[in-house]
């Protein structure tokens, strides 16, 4: 797929808009070029065009060769490595999930030194697990900057069982650990990177209500 909106034409009205939601949801804006001595990218999906869109911006161009992109094909079959690849940044690692790429960039998040910038660009569960790993590593949560492209789907944690489903787009659904039918809330956990499903039929056994294509 192209970049088409590397043209250095403002997007900033592509921002995806969620419904009003209640305050531990997230809230994302869009990528600008920080300054620091290491750039480090890491996306999924579609995220890999709001690394274009900051690229295409000219005070960009002197940080490429200080920058890192990890990137990670969508489930939706979204892969835009190309697009990355051309984009003339220091190094650039295509991961064929997140789990693969995690002790990766675990390893450059501990290594780093003073000065890096962290950006994280693409669907929320890739988002909210960058930021946990930069916690991890010494930094707030604040300084990863988070633009949300492309799926809606959630990952979601099982609150009975406590096992993470990624990719969620129905509600309810069923945990793919113990099989409950979870309603997924929209509270969301910043240490678990995750939002919270809760047994949907706890009271009334069986009385699960048809599933719902929610998060596209």
């Amino acid at each position: 797929m192209n970049c088409k909106e590397c043209s250095g034409i403002d997007v900033t009205m592509t921002k995806t808009v969620f419904e009003p939601a209640i305050p531990s949801r997230p809230v994302y804006g869009v990528l600008i070029p920080g300054v620091g001595s290491a750039h480090l990218f890491v996306a999924d999906g579609e995220g890999a065009d709001a690394i274009c869109d900051l690229f295409a911006k000219a005070e960009a161009q002197e940080m490429k060769t200080a920058s890192r992109i990890i990137y990670v094909p969508g489930a939706n079959g979204c892969d835009k490595s190309v697009d990355l690849q051309v984009l003339g940044a220091a190094q650039f690692h295509r991961s064929p999930s997140f789990a693969s790429a995690q002790s990766r960039l675990a390893k450059v998040l501990t290594d780093a030194h003073m000065g890096l910038q962290v950006y994280a660009a693409g669907t929320e569960g890739l988002m909210a697990q960058v930021a946990a790993l930069a916690q991890a590593a010494g930094l707030p949560y604040e300084a990863v900057q988070m633009e949300h492209r492309g799926s809606l789907a959630r990952r979601v944690q099982c609150v009975h069982c406590k096992g993470v489903t990624e990719n969620v787009t129905l509600d309810p659904f069923q945990c793919s650990h113990c099989g409950l039918s979870l309603f997924v809330r929209d509270h969301f956990s910043r240490r678990l990177a995750a939002f919270q499903g809760v047994n949907i039929d706890a009271e009334d056994p069986g009385q699960v209500p048809p599933a719902v294509e929610r998060f596209k």
